[in-house]
């Protein structure tokens, strides 16, 4: 007996969003790059090669781009668990959400700085 385990992944999603604390954050869009794993757990291997059978990763990176153009966050925090709570809300299968986002131009000397925040299905 097999046992399969499915992640379907968006790696590297650029994104200019409004996002920051800072007052000159609030005057323009910065890049930001997002990475998404969403964990389906034991699924089943899609018997009818179906795109009904899996979560489309075209509809997690149109969606995660969409909350972020919504409206200006101060905290990338913010911007990752809007990103998860919608996953884990859009479909039933989803077990866990992890969303990374990182700001390549927040801090000199680095090459980026951000936030990883899982979410996980309760129950």
């Amino acid at each position: 007996m097999t046992h399969t385990a499915t992640k379907i992944f968006v790696s590297g999603l650029e994104v200019q969003a409004s996002i920051g604390v800072y007052p000159h954050e609030r005057e323009s869009t910065q890049a930001i790059i997002i990475d998404i794993e969403v964990d389906m757990g034991a699924v089943p291997t899609p018997k009818n090669d179906l795109l009904a059978e899996t979560f489309d990763y075209s509809l997690i990176a149109d969606k995660a781009q969409k909350i972020a153009h919504e409206t200006h966050v101060q905290l990338v925090e913010t911007l990752a668990s809007r990103i998860a709570k919608w996953a884990i809300a859009e479909d039933k299968r989803v077990q866990s959400c992890t969303v990374r986002i990182a700001k390549p131009h927040a801090l000199l000397k680095t090459d980026t700085a951000g936030c990883q925040i899982t979410l996980y299905r309760h129950g």
